[in-house]
């Protein structure tokens, strides 16, 4: 139960639109603790986010233009599966949003880490 309860409260903190200081570390931790659980349930091999993306479109029957509003752009989809330019933040959260995926499939342990920085 405490998965669920993590994921929800991760959703609500990613919805905001300004989130505080304390919320942005709170987002951090529960990413992590989502991460760190489903590693250990739910093994998978390491994936860059991009390739997600790329998978997600293909299994989704989805074409650049579906998913511009997400990116802010066409333009900007073509840069991101080209390895052109790297998923902000906000794209990633309404990536997860979008195609209902674990916060981990975007967030992964390197981008964690270049978030803190």
């Amino acid at each position: 139960m405490e998965f669920a309860d993590y994921t929800k409260a991760l959703f609500k903190l990613t919805a905001k639109s300004d989130p505080t200081p304390e919320e942005e570390e709170a987002v951090e931790l529960l990413t992590l603790l989502i991460e760190r659980y489903e590693s250990h349930r739910y093994p998978s091999p390491d994936a860059e986010p991009v390739d997600v993306l790329r998978f997600l479109l293909e299994q989704n029957g989805l074409s650049q233009r579906d998913i511009a509003k997400e990116l802010g752009s066409e333009s900007t989809v073509s840069l991101v599966l080209s390895g052109k330019r790297r998923l902000t933040r906000n794209h990633s959260e309404r990536l997860i949003r979008r195609f209902h995926v674990s916060p981990a499939v975007f967030f992964g342990k390197g981008e964690t880490n270049r978030r803190r920085h």
